[in-house]
Parts: structure tokens; sequence; C-alpha cells
């Protein structure tokens, strides 16, 4: 142990630790400055950012041996409070930069140290910073931060007065369609908002730490699992395995269509009679401290008979290979698509025809925050589970019959959440520490570390596409064929649904008559699938958006006409057979047609024999809202002093629920003349809130929005007097009228049939993007240098949300497009490994442009946004590069040493 003397935001403090231990636990877990976040763990994120004695360092991987007695230390608390923002902080506050907010900290210290340094950055000084001291945002795209660092530095050499940077409402009083910060804006950017691994620290004493045993391989049957060693070690409580889960010890994946070969119960919450995947867990150690948990972890015992390992779809569809699942075939579930006549005369027959198989890759999440919650029983003996879960209502059903549970008996909580972009669809850790607690009768705590976030949380399925298309030789398409495989890796949740949107998406966008095709669903012992942003979208039209442009060359026409003279028009059908609600495609490329002639010339001018430069265009389509009649509800409640409160589960990625459920709150209730502080929420907690629903398939703004704008109007159309008015709440009260109205929304929509047919969702998001890029012949690098996309995403209800939410996405398919894979396990367990984008890989010059369609069946005309800004720029990037330099890059990413090949060949 060592003693140090230190001077923490100004204030002496003494610390006494291991001299290996780290300074961001230090900071966090011995004095309680919990902005310090530990995302990454190596260095790699910056989350965990700080200045010691004038200088920036990453604290997760500075150990207290390098710290010298008497050092200053200053960290988020010390550069301003909630009560006294820093100029920097309501700058980030102004500029939407903090959107799950656990980053925000880091960056904002990091700025700090950089304008004490520069006064005056330019935006490559504040990008090459960032980029020096790996300051990671997933969420924001970054153009935001670079943004907020440029005001605040104008402020704080008193070139732009702060007033300039605070939102003012305007004299209407409304905020639908404004820049109103989000509620959490002023506790992300102070860092006094409290994440999954913050609460750990201030659980009860008596939590146990939890640490995994998992398996490092990837099929495998059991034989024998021997604890007694760890049960011995010191501060161990208990070490759980399957025989202590009373219930089904599974955790259910909801089959969606009677036809899927499995039954669902096929993914065990601990391991019993075999590994399916690399990072299965096995057993949990309940222990007094993590350290002790994790050093008798190391010491369980397990004895395997290793299994062939089929990592790839079509290494499980060979006719040797056994069921990973004895009973379930390893393809286990079929879509088939029929619209209109049959494809084959037309093909015969057809001017033009075109094929391409492609593959889009197993893009991991990397949030920042890695995977954490806890569990405990409550006085009514209820066990509640609060973790990063982004479907409460769902993730209990799935877990409770595993776990031996009533559902009501059960209840789930949703922590702030540092990112999710998906995979917290699917329960992870809940059924975990559900296990644990109820094994032990304590609170208990788990926080995965980056490798383990990697390792067992699920990865985009990747997804094996052939697609062919005909034409006349005027460019009208005349029919499409298509056939697809899914690697969903071995468990089934919600396989057969992704499958489905290779039905409802390959060639979205573009009116096709005629449409033949098969998809199918397939067991493999990779990660297993999980929601990832776009969902079945970006594997879905980044084929048909490269065939087209490949169409397009045969064809000897612009990609951007060839697009134009398909796309929806009234009379037009989605694959699907049903009208699109709006068609905004032709208005879209109308606005992006200038720009586009002018980048063609800026390339073509721009480019050299070392670089060559050139333009892609892709659209893409996607729906708002889970298939069918998808349903929430919302709670809206009339309070004592006027205000009122909406409770309901619209779940947070970080993507900005609570600005998404005040804005529509507000909207709705504007008669009543209330400000937007006389709006109160309470979010995503199942004993409290209504089910809204997971918050997947940018549904939340639709269905969760429609049940609150019931709600509200129920609330007024109760307070409404015969004269206009508006009662107050004493004379409800007093005239017994309820101060409660519960708020539910279904979508006019129904189910696609066996072929593909139907109208699965109420409402679309269209989104055109181009992108330019530049490709250096000598290495195969490519740079993406300006994005542009065009969005219809209904009428926008904050524009800093939706704003962020399409610069982050054009950001995630930069990484689809180029760099990001989770193929080798080992290599790819890294941020750096797996191709995260920094800030030097992501163009600092993107353009947003807005056509506002109403939508019919949307809250106020709006439709969802999270999904669209990942599936469309990754095929133009592609497209991009055989612009560029002639490569046609079929298979993502894009990395160097394609392209390289490409070029050579």
């Amino acid at each position: 142990m060592i003693k140090l003397n230190l001077t923490v935001n100004g204030a002496p403090k003494q610390v006494i630790c291991d001299k290996d231990e780290t300074l961001a636990n230090v900071l966090r877990e011995n004095l309680g400055f919990t902005s310090v976040k530990v995302g990454c763990g190596t260095g790699q994120c910056g989350s965990c950012s700080v200045i010691v004695d004038d200088k920036l360092v990453r604290s997760c991987s500075m150990k207290m041996g390098r710290v010298k007695d008497g050092a200053t230390v200053l960290t988020t608390e010390g550069i301003g409070t909630p009560d006294n923002l820093h100029p920097i902080q309501v700058s980030w506050i102004a500029n939407g930069g903090a959107q799950c907010g656990f980053c925000t900290p880091g960056f904002i210290v990091s700025t700090y140290a950089l304008i004490k340094s520069n006064p005056s950055p330019t935006r490559d000084d504040i990008r090459d910073w960032f980029q020096k001291y790996r300051n990671a945002c997933r969420c924001t795209g970054y153009k935001q931060l670079v943004d907020a660092v440029m005001d605040a530095a104008a402020v704080m050499r008193g070139d732009k007065p702060l007033d300039d940077l605070l939102f003012k409402i305007p004299e209407d009083g409304r905020i639908w369609g404004s820049k109103y910060p989000r509620p959490t804006a002023v506790a992300k950017v102070t860092g006094t908002l409290d994440y999954g691994a913050d609460l750990g620290i201030k659980m009860p004493a008596e939590t146990l730490k939890c640490a995994l045993v998992q398996a490092e391989v990837s099929h495998a049957k059991i034989l024998s699992i021997d604890t007694s060693e760890a049960e011995k070690m010191p501060g161990v409580e208990k070490v759980v395995t399957h025989k202590d889960v009373k219930g089904k010890n599974r955790i259910t994946g909801l089959i969606t269509f009677p036809s899927n070969k499995g039954d669902g119960w096929d993914r065990p919450i601990l391991c019993d009679e075999k590994v399916f995947q690399y990072g299965d867990a096995i057993a949990i150690v309940c222990a007094d401290t993590e350290k002790h948990a994790k050093e008798a972890a190391a010491k369980v015992k397990v004895e395997l008979e290793r299994l062939p390992e089929y990592m790839s779809a079509p290494a499980a569809m060979a006719d040797d290979a056994i069921e990973i699942h004895p009973g379930t075939p390893n393809v286990y579930y079929t879509q088939k698509i029929a619209k209109g006549g049959e494809t084959a005369p037309i093909f015969d027959s057809a001017d033009v025809v075109m094929e391409g198989d492609f593959f889009t890759t197993r893009q991991p999440h990397m949030p920042i925050e890695p995977d954490v919650g806890f569990a405990y029983l409550d006085d009514e003996g209820k066990l509640c589970i609060h973790s990063k879960s982004i479907g409460l209502h769902l993730h209990l059903y799935m877990i409770a019959p595993g776990l031996g549970v009533e559902p009501e008996n059960g209840v789930m909580v949703q922590n702030p959440t540092g990112g999710t972009f998906g995979y917290k669809f699917s329960p992870t850790m809940e059924a975990l520490v559900g296990a644990a607690c109820l094994a032990t009768g304590k609170p208990v705590f788990l926080a995965y570390d980056w490798y383990q976030q990697q390792t067992y949380t699920g990865k985009r399925s990747p997804q094996f596409t052939t697609v062919r298309m005909a034409a006349d030789k005027e460019g009208k398409l005349l029919g499409m064929e298509t056939d697809w495989t899914v690697d969903h890796g071995p468990y089934s949740e919600f396989g057969d649904l992704l499958t489905l949107r290779g039905a409802q998406f390959i060639g979205a966008g573009y009116d096709i008559a005629n449409i033949r095709g098969e998809g199918r669903t397939v067991c493999t012992n990779h990660a297993w699938g999980a929601a990832f942003r776009g969902y079945g979208g970006p594997e879905a039209e980044f084929p048909s958006e490269v065939l087209m442009d490949e169409l397009a060359e045969k064809l000897g026409m612009d990609p951007l006409d060839l697009r134009y003279k398909n796309v929806y028009r009234k009379g037009s059908t989605t694959p699907t057979g049903c009208d699109p609600e709006v068609y905004s495609l032709p208005e879209m490329i109308d606005k992006l047609r200038p720009k586009y002639e002018e980048a063609k010339k800026k390339a073509k001018a721009n480019s050299t024999a070392e670089v060559k430069r050139g333009v892609g265009i892709a659209l893409g389509v996607y729906g708002s809202g889970l298939d069918g009649p998808d349903t929430a509800e919302a709670d809206v409640r009339l309070e004592e002093d006027g205000s009122v409160t909406v409770l309901t589960c619209w779940h947070d990625h970080g993507q900005g629920a609570d600005m998404g459920v005040l804005g529509t709150a507000h909207e709705t209730l504007r008669p009543l003349g209330l400000k937007p502080e006389q709006i109160k929420l309470h979010l995503n907690d199942t004993r409290y809130c209504p089910n809204g629903g997971p918050a997947g398939g940018s549904r939340s703004q639709v269905v969760v929005g429609n049940a609150i704008r019931v709600g509200c109007e129920m609330l007024m159309a109760a307070m409404n007097k015969p004269d206009g008015t508006f009662r107050t709440y004493q004379e409800m009260v007093d005239e017994k009228i309820d101060l409660l109205h519960h708020g539910k929304w279904s979508a006019p929509a129904n189910n696609c049939d066996e072929n593909g047919q139907g109208k699965p969702f109420a409402c679309y998001m269209y989104g055109l993007c181009m992108a330019e890029v530049a490709v250096e012949i000598a290495t195969g690098n490519t740079t993406v240098e300006h994005l542009t996309f065009v969005a219809d995403v209904g009428k926008v209800n904050n524009f800093l949300v939706v704003d962020g939410q399409i610069y982050g996405g054009m950001a995630q398919a930069v990484g689809l497009a180029l760099s990001e894979n989770y193929e080798d396990i080992k290599k790819h367990s890294t941020m750096k490994g797996a191709g995260f984008p920094y800030i030097k890989q992501i163009p600092d010059d993107m353009e947003i442009i807005y056509v506002e369609s109403q939508r019919p069946d949307g809250p106020h005309g709006a439709s969802g946004v999270g999904e669209i800004p990942l599936c469309v720029p990754h095929p133009a990037i592609i497209n991009g590069i055989y612009n560029a330099c002639g490569v046609r890059i079929r298979e993502l990413p894009a990395l160097p040493e394609k392209v390289l090949a490409g070029l050579k060949g």
C-alpha cells in the first residue's frame, strides 16, 4: 500500500491504495468522483480523461505508483457544476454534444486542456487533439463536438457572448421542431448522471460482486464443472452454476413465426449440457470484492469435449455438419418473397440483366460503456433487475421462466445508459444477475470489461446476398430475384424477424412490380445475432444499392438518373406490395442533384495520380415500428401543482428518449399553456410505467409517441369545461374526475404473409446519401471526405436529437463500410482491433438536408429516425470507391488490402 496526498479539483485529498491500482478506480471508488468513466479500460477510448499536473491523461491506464505525491488532479466535477456551468459545458448542451453522455465528461476535460493550451483552435486542431488523446464517441459522429469546442473557445476568448448559446423559448412557447436541450443534458455534461457502474459503487455494503466463468471455445459438450477450489477462495460467498437456477435455465427467443423449426428455448442462462459460442457463461462467482470474484473464477475447472465449430453460415449448412441444437436443423427458418408475376420470363426477355453476390459483415456495436447491471430482492420479495435493457417488459417475459420467477414478481429498471445501438434488444446479463441474486439472497453487481462486451454480447448478423435485376433499355426496372442467408449465431431470438427484413428491404425505394426470392436463418457457433441499428436494412440495401450502380453503368446511365426514374411515385408499391405512406423520394433527389453535379466536377478536378476521388450515392427506406399492429401504452397524470407527469417505457440507448417524451407531450398539451419544465418524466421502470415496448426499429417516436399523444388528449378532454377552458387540479378532484389517463395506440398495419406481402409498418423513413471519397492508390486506403444526407423522417420533434441521430448513424456506416468487424475473436476484441472509427476516420464535413413530409399516422406528423442513417451511407461509400478508382467491393468492410488487390487486379 502507498499513501498519497493529492489536490483534486482544488481540495486536498489523502488516498491509501495499492500502487498497482489505477488512478481511475481511486478517483471513482476511493474519492467518489464518478464523472471519471471507465469504458475500454485500456486507454483506447478517453472516457476516463483527467488532467494531472496540467497534463491530459487517460486515468484507466495510469497506475497510482506513477502519480506523484502532491499531484493536482482535475476532473469534470472541478470544471463546472449543475448550478455553475462552464462555457464548455454550455456549448456542449447547445450543440447537442451529449447524446448517451458516457464519453462526455472525458471530452469536457480534454477540451478544457486543449483550449488552455490553444485558445484559438481550428477545426483541424480540434480533430488532431481528440485523435491524439484517443477521445472516442460512438453516438455523435463527432461533428457536433468540434462545433461545441469552436463555440466554447470563442466564448472563453470573449469573441462570443455566452448568452448566444442559451436556448430561448419562442414567443409562442412551442418547443416542437426546435433545438430545446434534452432534460438530461446538464447532468451529462457535469458528470453527475450515474450510469450502471456508478450506481454499483453506491450499492449497499453487503452487495456481492460477480465474475463470470466463460467458455474459451466456440462449441463443446460440458463433461463436468468443478467449483470446489473456487469456493474455498477468500471472500467467496457462492459459485452459481446451472444447478442453482430454479427455472428452465433458458432465455426464450420468442419465436415470431409458426414455420420456425426451433422452439426458441435454445439460449442457456448458465451453460449446462453444451457451450454454443465463445464467451458463453458457465458459472458466476459471487464474492465480497470484484478482485476476489475474478481470482476465484479462474479456479473453476470446466471439463469439455470439443465439437466441430461452425463459424460461418456455409460451414453450418454443409452436408456433414451436425445439428448445433440437437433436434433443430441448422437452417431453421425460411422466408420467401413473391410479388407480382413470375420473374423467369422477365429475365429471359429483358434488355439488360445484372447480378451480384454480396456480403455484409459481423459488425460489433462497440458502445463506450460496457454492459453492466445489478439485482436485489425488495421488501416485497420481488426480484429487481437494473440494467441497460432497452426492452424492460420484453426482457422480463424472456427471462422470468428461465429463472423460475413469475413475471408479476419481477421488476425491471433501465439505468442511464451509455449507448447500446441495439445489442440490448437482447437480454445479456439480466438473467445472470437475477440468477446470482436468487441463489445468494443478496444484492449482486456485475460489470463487464470491454473484452467481455465484445466476446459475450450479440453482433450484427452477417448476410450473404445474391441479387439479380432486370431492366429495359430505358432503365425501367422490370423484375428482381433475390437469395439471402443470415448467419444468426447459435441463438434464435429474433432471427426469423431479421430474415424477413430481406424480403421487406432488398430493392426498397424502387417500383419493382415483380419479385421472387428466398432467405434463410442459419444457426452457427459465432457470436449470436443481436439487433443493431438498421436491423436488416444495412444488410438488405447494400446489395441492391451497389447493384443499381452496376446496372446504371451497363445501361450507360448516370446512377442518380437511374434511381430517379424508378423511385416510388403514386401507384408504386413497396416490396411487400403496399403503398408507401408518402412519396418524397423524387423531391429528395431533386434537392441533392445540384450538389451531386458539383461534387462530380470537384472530384474530377481534384484527383491526382496518387489519390483518386469519386462520388457515390445510395438511397434507402426503413420502417418505423415492429411488424404488424405494434402497440404502446403511456399514462398521463395531472399533479396538484398543475404540472403533468408522463409515465411510460420509452427506453433510451442515448438517442434522446427524454427529449422524445417531453417534445411529444408538450406539443400535445400546448392548449394547457404548460412550460416544458411543468412536464415531468417518469420513465423505464416496470413497477410504475406501462409497457411502451422495446426501443427498436425506430418505433418509439411513432408508437410510444402516439400513446403519449392519446394519453395527453384524454387528460385534456377530461379537464375541458363546456366554455372551452380547463379544470384545475382541485376542480378535477371536487368533481371526482380521473387525474390519470391511460393512452394506448396500435399501428394500423398487419403482418406479412408467407410470401412477404402485407403492410408491416404504418410509417417509414427515407434517406438519400452522397459520399465523396478519396482512394490512395499506393495503399488502397479510403478516406470519406464529405457526406451529404437527405432525410425524410417526417416532422422533426427536436433538431438537436435528430441531427445527432443522423450524424451518428453516418459515422457508424463509415465504420461498416471501411473498417469494423468481429470475425477474428482474438484480433477483434479491442476497439482498435475491431476497427472503431476515431474522429479522423469520420469526415468533419457532413451535411443534412431535411424534407419534412407530414406522416398521416405519426404523432404530430413525425416518423422515426434512428435506423435510416445506417442503411444508406455504406453503399454510397462503396459506390464512391468504384467511381474513384474502378474497384468494386462487394464484401464489407472495404479494407485497404481489398481495395489494393482490386487495383492490382
